[in-house]
């Protein structure tokens, strides 16, 4: 046998040993799959990890120069000084929408695709550019999970990137106080690991179906850990995606939970006119089927007014086409509104002053002067506070605070979320708080 006919047959030959030695291993490995790694090798590209930057005051007894360290010793200095943050986060949609907590975002200085932050539930939406699909989480529900039931969460813990941890659901419905005036109702708690840098990452069943956004550990305990429950999420994204607030709109029908289910139709809109009912069922959204209410809101986000969308509802066991236009309306004056309601005079912020402070996109404006005994006095609103959100919609100009006071009646609540800057030596912090809008004159 040729010499080159040898080396061939001993290469087909070795190939052929290590074909069966796998062959033989595969089985064996193939009995070690566990429900926990079919759960993290399906969701594992839908979880992202967030790092952020944010400048802090930090006090300090260095001197600049001998100058300094002569005439004034011993006196402390501040400076600032960036601080690195990490967290995590999980695709819900396609196209890019990504799910984290509120306190991974809020006091960032260099995110930049916030959609929508809600302080108060500790939630927030980012929207970020891609190509192509993105992978994304199947939302499940919260409302039938079991103590003692395996969970997984899987996070960016320490910066360590894609970690996985397993445990159980240790009980339902806790709450966690955060000071005098913040507490998180209704958590779940697990005694999976979860570390700084899990905030924001996904609890998943064995089913691959996100029951939890992970959002806090006790400190002073071990295997203690908490998650928002993902009824919550459902609830909130309405509201957090809401085009008519963000895009200057009427449409008048909102959808809820995994059924794309029709939960309110506001009178006199586009969406009555065209005939929509409460209980209706959105099943195609111009033609094209629709997953869930995230989808909805999703799809209706990337029309403008003026534009005409058609829907395909199920009721009563037929399906309806409905097409919907959504009508351009005047934006509000923020600022009239605002005096009137909150008695808060707002301005925008300079653009030299927002170079100054480094403040990202979605920070622009701020309380100038506040009415004597006015709602806003009274919830101790101070000069100079900066406005993030009002009603949970984010405020970067006097149209957003328009748009988001605009539907306020006389006595309603309303939230704000707002960042101090001057008049406390600490390092800047951001406060929530709610109000009553000054009653008619």
């Amino acid at each position: 046998m040729p010499r080159n006919y040898r080396i061939l047959a001993v290469l087909l030959t070795t190939l052929s040993l290590i074909a069966a030695a796998a062959a033989q291993e595969r089985p064996a490995r193939q009995s070690r799959r566990s429900p926990v790694v079919e759960v993290f090798e399906q969701c594992r590209d839908a979880v992202v990890n967030i790092s952020t930057t944010r400048v802090v005051r930090v006090r300090s007894l260095r001197y600049g120069s001998l100058f300094d360290e002569i005439f004034d010793f011993g006196r402390p200095t501040i400076r600032e000084q960036p601080v690195q943050g990490i967290g995590s986060g999980f695709v819900v949609h396609e196209s890019g929408y990504i799910v984290t907590n509120g306190h991974v975002v809020s006091r960032a200085h260099d995110v930049k695709v916030i959609v929508a932050v809600d302080p108060e539930h500790d939630l927030a939406v980012l929207k970020v550019n891609t190509r192509r699909p993105l992978p994304y989480l199947k939302l499940g529900r919260s409302d039938d999970i079991m103590v003692g039931e395996t969970v997984i969460a899987v996070g960016n813990p320490l910066g360590l990137q894609h970690t996985v941890t397993t445990g159980i659901v240790s009980a339902l419905d806790r709450t966690l106080q955060f000071g005098e005036d913040t507490d998180y109702r209704g958590l779940i708690q697990t005694d999976t690991a979860i570390n700084p840098g899990n905030s924001g990452g996904p609890l998943l069943n064995i089913n691959a179906e996100l029951i939890g956004i992970t959002t806090a550990i006790r400190g002073d305990a071990q295997n203690v850990g908490f998650a928002i429950p993902v009824d919550r999420l459902w609830e909130l994204v309405p509201v957090m995606l809401d085009i008519e607030r963000r895009e200057r709109v009427r449409f008048g029908l909102q959808v809820g939970g995994a059924g794309s289910d029709v939960v309110a139709v506001r009178s006199d809109s586009p969406a009555a006119k065209a005939g929509l009912r409460r209980g209706d069922r959105v099943i195609e959204f111009n033609g094209r089927p629709l997953r869930d209410a995230i989808d909805y809101y999703v799809q209706l986000l990337s029309h403008k007014p003026g534009d005409e969308v058609r829907l395909t509802i199920q009721r009563a066991g037929e399906q309806l086409d409905k097409t919907v236009a959504l009508q351009a309306i005047p934006p509000p004056d923020g600022r009239k509104l605002a005096g009137q309601l909150l008695g808060l005079e707002l301005a925008e912020i300079p653009p030299k002053v927002r170079r100054e402070l480094e403040l990202p996109d979605y920070v622009g404006v701020f309380v100038d002067e506040v009415a004597r005994g006015g709602p806003a006095d009274r919830a101790d609103i101070r000069p100079g506070d900066l406005i993030l959100q009002l009603n949970r919609t984010t405020v970067a100009t006097l149209s957003d605070a328009g748009l988001a006071l605009e539907d306020t009646q006389p006595r309603q609540e309303v939230y704000i979320v707002g960042r101090r800057l001057r008049g406390d030596p600490r390092a800047p912090f951001d406060w929530w708080t709610k109000l009553a809008a000054r009653p008619a004159r």
